[in-house]
């Protein structure tokens, strides 16, 4: 973990992890609510495997420092206060962006996320001039609040066909508008079916959404 200073001026924790062999670009890869866990910094440590520089900011730092916890228990009702109530999504974008513009001057830079980093994953690539590709797992704001416009970037998205939080509705909805830069995918699945860490995890699913996220990097100049 290092020290990054955001837009706003605030110094956050950043999870950073260099490429292994030669560097095919930078990721910026966005938390689930419940921080920058094992989980997440063992994700980072696999794209850095495959060659990619990785920025994982722990976004809530502002609100509740060196915030993890895991995925039940009595720290969850805290993780959905600060996700829904403390922490500011606008400030979640202009961290990541600020994540973006520390990797951008070195090659192509790649976005992932995951729950409520799949959110922001999407909504950046909508808004980011920056980014080459991205990917983004079950956000539940993209069928919602973030529909439209298409991103400005090519992206994927991916989803569980029985996630209880995300309705079919709303991502057959989100299929239904043929955005040209983006692509959806549905996997027979639940909500947080990549990380293997929860009851949910879904090995076939993951390994397969991992591979095409790889696949679009790598096809976008990663």
């Amino acid at each position: 973990m290092t020290k990054m200073k955001m837009s706003d001026g605030a110094e956050i924790a950043v999870y950073h992890v260099e490429p292994s062999g030669e560097r095919r670009g930078g990721i910026v890869l966005i938390q689930e609510i419940f921080g920058v866990t094992d989980h997440i910094r063992e994700l980072c440590d696999e794209y850095a495997a495959d060659g990619y520089e990785v920025l994982a900011p722990a976004l809530f730092d502002r609100e509740h420092p060196g915030f993890e916890c895991d995925y039940t228990g009595p720290e969850f009702d805290r993780a959905v206060e600060l996700a829904r109530k403390l922490h500011p999504f606008e400030k979640s974008l202009a961290d990541a962006q600020t994540c973006v513009d520390a990797l951008k001057d070195k090659g192509p830079v790649f976005m992932t996320g995951y729950c409520y980093g799949g959110s922001v994953t999407w909504r950046m690539a909508q808004i980011s001039p920056d980014l080459a590709a991205a990917s983004a797992y079950y956000g539940s704001m993209v069928p919602t609040l973030f529909i439209d416009p298409a991103p400005c970037c090519a992206t994927i998205a991916h989803f569980g066909r029985y996630d209880q939080g995300i309705p079919m509705e709303g991502v057959e909805a989100l299929i239904g508008k043929a955005h040209p830069t983006a692509q959806i995918f549905v996997y027979d699945a639940n909500h947080g079916f990549n990380s293997d860490r929860r009851k949910d995890y879904h090995e076939e699913s993951s390994e397969l959404a991992r591979d095409r996220t790889l696949a679009l990097f790598k096809a976008c100049g990663g």
